[in-house]
């Protein structure tokens, strides 16, 4: 393949800025950064399912914990995509310039979600 034509064909990926930037890394490596992405996709699908499982199977649970833990694991839910993206840009550019890789974004506040709708769900269960 000439030159020109890998040229036109990085123009054509998305997002474009992103691959006129450095070179392109082993293929291994941008493969499992898109694993990683796709595993945080996989993570939103289950906490906006759970949270909307939770509420609408109404459970025998308290129900004002069970609705706030419902709309953490839902905002959770929500959160996670765009640390998906984040992560993956983020990590597709450190990889492609040659540097260390970058710490998750919203890893922290996801976190910190979770244990609250956690000790929100357990609060329900005990004052049923």
């Amino acid at each position: 393949m000439s030159a020109p034509t890998r040229t036109r064909r990085a123009d054509r990926r998305f997002p474009a800025r992103l691959f006129r930037d450095g070179t392109d890394p082993d293929p291994r490596f941008t493969l499992a950064n898109e694993r990683t992405f796709l595993a945080w996709i996989r993570t939103a699908l289950a906490l906006v399912a759970t949270g909307v499982a939770l509420e609408a199977l109404g459970l025998d649970l308290h129900p004002g914990y069970r609705l706030a833990a419902s709309v953490l694991l839902v905002v959770a839910g929500v959160l996670a995509p765009l640390q998906a993206w984040a992560g993956w840009y983020a990590t597709e550019r450190a990889l492609r310039r040659g540097r260390s890789l970058p710490s998750p974004v919203l890893a922290l506040p996801l976190v910190v979600l979770l244990l609250a709708a956690g000790v929100l769900v357990g609060l329900a269960v005990l004052f049923r």
